[in-house]
């Protein structure tokens, strides 16, 4: 489905939202990282998402994709349709808003956009917000992974790495990828992996929103990102990561994707490369 089809670009300003509010075919989402944000105030007719359901929940990596009936149970419950398009945002600058997105694209679910800054930016807009929790409309939504080339394993990163063209951006804490930080059995990156922490892409000035394009493609260029390479993306838990992989897709990076498994399963085993710096 190409950008023309959509009813808002994937990065889309508070509003322009206000403005699609009530339309038949938009479906908003506030998928927050502290539940008490929906409570506090949210967009009006917006759903809550617990996070918690875009992960697999259990197992040795429990950060993992939900199974496809998992998803088509959660996308039904949300009365998703293939005509929806959906907006997210969340209270946090993107991480969960981003994961939710990354899960549509990964089942084919083209039409989507994210809110600019979430909440916080749609709270400095002035605009209304409501505190009654807005029910579903439940429905049929038979979810397929369509579009797996948007997530990668670490059996296939374990090849690429160090291949012409193949980059990672790891978007945790510099302390982590220094191996100085972490509660995983091996700390440390992946080799070769470049590090900008997820929140360094936000503008803190501006409630939250992405950083000035220029001026972050300029920055990932210098540390080897380019709009051209194939970048993976990850974090411990591919929460954080969600927002990477938004502002890879909102700058040109195409061939973006992710790591779902993340550092919480990479840093757990003992047959996986590790470097700390």
């Amino acid at each position: 489905m190409s950008s023309e089809d959509n009813l808002l670009p994937l990065i889309v300003e508070p509003e322009a939202v206000a403005d699609a509010l009530g339309h038949e075919d938009v479906l908003i989402i506030d998928v927050p990282m502290k539940p008490e944000s929906y409570t506090e105030g949210h967009i009006p007719g917006a759903l809550f998402l617990d996070h918690r359901r875009l992960l697999k929940g259990s197992g040795k990596v429990p950060n993992e994709v939900p199974d496809v009936e998992a998803l088509s149970e959660l996308f039904s419950s949300l009365g998703l349709t293939r005509d929806t398009h959906v907006v997210a945002y969340d209270d946090e600058g993107g991480g969960w808003a981003g994961r939710l997105l990354w899960t549509l694209e990964l089942i084919g679910h083209r039409r989507y956009s994210y809110l600019n800054g979430g909440i916080h930016a749609w709270r400095a807009a002035g605009l209304p917000q409501s505190t009654e929790t807005h029910q579903p409309s439940p429905g049929r939504y038979e979810a397929e992974i369509l579009r797996p080339e948007v997530a990668i394993d670490r059996l296939e990163i374990n090849e690429r790495l160090g291949t012409e063209g193949f980059a990672i951006w790891d978007a945790r804490s510099p302390d982590e990828y220094a191996g100085l930080k972490g509660n995983n059995k091996h700390l440390g990156h992946l080799p070769g992996a470049v590090n900008m922490e997820w929140t360094a892409a936000m503008d803190r000035e501006r409630s939250l929103r992405i950083r000035d394009y220029a001026e972050l493609i300029t920055e990932l260029q210098a540390m080897g990102l380019t709009p051209d390479m194939q970048v993976v993306t990850h974090c411990q838990s591919h929460h954080r990561s969600g927002f990477t992989w938004l502002v890879g897709k909102a700058l040109g990076f195409d061939r973006i994707r992710a790591y779902p498994g993340s550092w919480q399963e990479w840093g757990n085993r003992d047959d996986t490369s590790i470097e700390k710096t």
